[in-house]
């Protein structure tokens, strides 16, 4: 499979899309960590007020998505994941970036996410300017009852 940075295309999505964010995250989310939503809460949350779901397409695949919820002049990456096979080639990057981009033209001034400790997506995220503003103990819960701390991370737009 090749894929280039050239060709990855972001769009809007949906709730007619929850089939294809159901299947990204349960190839992306490892269920020892307890990261993934189910897909009752992916629908929930894409009804609500300010939440926006963007899509990555790479070959004509959904390569990977990322959920976003603003609240006045805040917002808050809900969910962001990509699929292994399509790992490395800049599309967690481009979808960081959209979601900035989007954030902003909806009046956001700062972004928030949290993130497993230990996860590598912490390097992204610090090259997108994001800094650790706080951390969650035992927060996320994997399959077998282990815990694993929250870093919560934020930055300015």
């Amino acid at each position: 499979m090749s894929t280039s940075l050239r060709m990855v295309e972001l769009a809007p999505g949906g709730a007619t899309d929850i089939a294809a964010i159901d299947a990204v995250m349960s190839e992306a989310f490892d269920p020892r960590f307890g990261e993934a939503w189910t897909r009752s809460q992916c629908l929930g949350i894409l009804g609500m007020p300010g939440v926006w779901l963007t899509l990555a397409r790479a070959g004509g695949e959904v390569a990977g998505f990322a959920l976003t919820r603003a609240i006045l002049d805040e917002a808050e990456l809900l969910l962001i994941a990509v699929r292994p096979a399509f790992r490395r080639r800049g599309i967690g990057a481009a979808l960081l970036r959209g979601v900035i981009a989007d954030a902003r033209g909806r009046g956001v001034t700062r972004l928030h996410l949290e993130v497993r400790a230990g996860n590598e997506a912490v390097a992204l995220y610090g090259a997108h300017g994001f800094v650790k503003v706080g951390e969650r103990r035992d927060y996320y819960r994997g399959r077998t009852g282990q815990s694993f701390d929250a870093h919560s991370y934020a930055v300015a737009l």
